[in-house]
């Protein structure tokens, strides 16, 4: 009886031994998950702060023209951009600053294209609203509320024909789910089973229209689904999850199963764009948000898993910080374009200046 107990009590001390080992070793993410982690805190912040310098450069007019802020939104560009590979292509808005530094395009020539100058993305001729980089399959940039979503169905088509593996993914807003574009892309998508993703930031505002007066049923995923495809919702200020939502959706994709929809539910801090007094938005409502900012949210979990500390954080803000600055003096350095060329590029077939 003794032995048996003291056999018991030594197995129940083995257990808790290799218990503990497990706990520990669980709460300790291998170095890899810390390097993601850490790359996706370090492309939020990108794009965080070249907005918050964009806002100052808007504000002593050395951008000018619209510009649409995608502060408060980072976690949905990222997290969307981790299940995308170079060969994807890109549909965007007229807010998509974010899309395109999550895509790839250098930030100086994101920056440039602000400033207007030659060597920004689109040559300097489209400004804010309208990025593009065909190189890396950036697509706009659309100033059209659901322009981009016919142009994505055609983009998915066209690698259909091509018999090209790629996946077509469209960003747009809440707004341009009301829009006639959306239903009828998502009918064609789904019924030639078409390799698209549609993802909706729903940061509930059609510019100054709340979610709930202008749409009936305000769940716009099962609304989606209503054409047959594969749609859901997701946390869209918590980047990991939208990372995973969409590795989901683009495996599904790949593998011949049709069109999918995420709807990220996310919120914008600043106004609809630099002229919007903001008037239509409780500020109670706008410091809630704040409170589930994506950025801080990363951040403090990678505090607490013990990933970073203020030292490797403040290294990582002077990063980010510099890749601005150079972003910015390039832009400030960078030629603008003379008159005579200014006919170049607006029509497809003119190599040459007019004479």
């Amino acid at each position: 009886m003794a032995i048996a107990h003291g056999g018991a009590v030594a197995g129940t001390s083995k257990t808790k031994d290799r218990r503990t080992r497990k706990r520990t070793a669980s709460a300790a993410p291998p170095a890899a998950e810390h390097v993601h982690d850490l790359d996706l805190l370090r492309r939020m912040l990108l794009i965080r702060r070249f907005e918050e310098r964009c806002v100052e450069l808007y504000s002593s007019a050395v951008i000018r023209g619209f510009v649409h802020l995608y502060i408060g939104e980072e976690a949905v560009a990222v997290g969307v951009h981790q299940a995308l590979t170079d060969g994807d292509a890109v549909v965007s808005t007229y807010r998509e600053h974010g899309h395109a530094l999550a895509r790839g395009i250098p930030p100086e020539a994101v920056m440039a294209e602000m400033y207007g100058k030659t060597t920004g993305c689109s040559h300097g001729r489209g400004g804010s609203m309208h990025l593009f980089d065909a190189e890396r399959r950036f697509y706009g940039g659309n100033a059209i509320v659901g322009g981009g979503l016919p142009l994505a169905v055609g983009l998915a088509l066209a690698d259909r024909m091509r018999g090209d593996p790629h996946v077509t993914c469209c960003f747009f807003g809440d707004g341009a789910f009301a829009e006639g574009e959306f239903h009828e892309t998502a009918n064609l998508a789904a019924l030639w089973a078409l390799p698209v993703l549609f993802v909706c930031e729903n940061n509930r505002y059609a510019m100054g229209t709340a979610l709930a007066r202008e749409h009936a049923q305000t769940d716009l995923a099962m609304r989606a689904a209503s054409y047959g495809m594969a749609a859901w919702a997701v946390d869209g200020m918590d980047v990991r999850a939208v990372e995973k939502a969409a590795r989901g959706a683009v495996e599904s994709i790949r593998a011949g199963h049709g069109p999918h929809f995420l709807e990220a539910r996310t919120y914008r801090f600043r106004a609809h764009s630099m002229y919007d007094p903001d008037r239509y938005r409780p500020k109670a409502e706008v410091e809630e948000w704040k409170r589930r900012d994506p950025v801080a949210v990363l951040e403090r979990a990678l505090r607490e898993s013990g990933t970073v500390d203020s030292a490797s954080l403040d290294a990582l803000e002077h990063e980010v910080a510099t890749t601005v600055d150079d972003a910015v003096r390039a832009a400030e350095q960078a030629p603008e374009e003379p008159v005579e060329r200014l006919l170049l590029h607006v029509t497809g077939d003119r190599e040459e200046a007019p004479s």
